[in-house]
């Protein structure tokens, strides 16, 4: 009969009757530790195929006060062009500062799985703040897989996990009810990828609040980009193509409001007046549009912080704890 794997440098610490530091400096030869204790614990991890994770080692000899900020290679949503990712990369870097770490920035490539391993074992890092998109899934299990301490943007189903999100229902109905109390009857949505939870749960939250204060929406009010201005520009004319009377529009995204904002003065119809704009996010950008942007806020700063103190909770005392950030209205001049 096979023997069940250990998992940890606890459990071979139990079996042999010795301390968690007596194992570590075994399995790394020390000569701390007697020939015989040695033998008893390396025999002992060999009989049941425990491998000490690479997060181990690392941290057993050394300690970075380095975390790496792991973002999509070339990705626009996500990706170092991305005002989202910018702030929420600051966020984090305060919080970092704050608890006297300091962060890297990794591209990390979808077509490859030993990117994590290889700054871990490297010590050049020793967590990871993981805001991925594409390939998130994959990424997750390789850090998990690791054991490595890491957080994640947005949600995350694999255990253990780490996640910082924020409450997208409750921020879909916040716009909804925000559009309908200023007697919006037509309102469109536009969203990013529906693959994602986070666009899901936005519709969710708005299309529910809409139908129930007994506003028009439907599928054919809805388009779809990529969070990118360019994105809700094309998305907006395409809406106002099939419906020209749109009286409203909540976008998933603050740069799609701005890119919907900029094809509604192109068309003639003006902001708020013929069309009310709410996006999502509460960029830097959004006070300084004109219309200034109504939109929903994620805190980013804040959402990025707390990234940071979560993931050095679980490098300096092995807490693993979710959070969810609150969401809330912010009110300018666009709806």
């Amino acid at each position: 009969m096979k023997k069940p794997r250990l998992r940890s440098i606890d459990d071979i610490a139990r079996l042999a009757g010795v301390s968690k530091s007596t194992v570590s400096r075994a399995l790394n030869d020390s000569p701390l530790v007697g020939v015989a204790t040695k033998e008893k614990i390396v025999a002992l991890a060999k009989e049941y195929g425990f491998r000490p994770s690479v997060t181990a080692r690392a941290l057993s000899t050394r300690a970075s006060r380095t975390v790496a900020f792991v973002i999509d290679a070339y990705d626009p949503e996500c990706g170092l062009q991305s005002p989202f990712s910018l702030e929420i990369m600051g966020g984090a870097a305060t919080g970092l500062h704050e608890l006297g770490y300091g962060m890297l920035i990794v591209q990390a490539d979808g077509a490859r799985s030993d990117w994590a391993e290889e700054y871990l074992s490297s010590g050049r890092v020793d967590g990871f703040i993981l805001m991925t998109y594409e390939n998130k899934r994959r990424h997750v299990q390789a850090l998990v897989d690791l054991e490595a301490p890491f957080t994640v943007w947005g949600s995350c189903d694999e255990d253990p996990c780490c996640s910082v999100s924020t409450d997208n229902r409750l921020g879909g109905r916040l716009a909804g009810e925000h559009l309908l109390a200023s007697g919006r009857r037509r309102i469109a949505f536009i969203g990013g990828s529906m693959d994602d939870s986070e666009v899901v749960q936005r519709l969710l939250g708005f299309s529910e609040t809409v139908a129930a204060g007994g506003s028009v929406h439907s599928p054919e009010i809805e388009a779809f980009g990529d969070f990118s201005e360019p994105s809700g520009f094309a998305a907006m004319n395409e809406l106002l193509d099939r419906d020209g009377s749109i009286d409203a529009v909540f976008c998933a995204g603050d740069m799609m409001a701005i890119g919907a904002m900029r094809a509604l003065a192109a068309r003639g119809r003006r902001v708020p007046d013929d069309v009310a704009v709410v996006g999502y996010d509460d960029l830097f950008v959004s006070s300084y549009t004109t219309p200034s942007l109504t939109t929903i806020s994620q805190h980013i700063a804040d959402t990025g912080r707390t990234l940071a103190s979560r993931l050095v909770a679980s490098i300096e005392r092995g807490v693993v704890e979710s959070a969810v950030v609150p969401v809330e209205l912010i009110k300018r001049d666009s709806a």
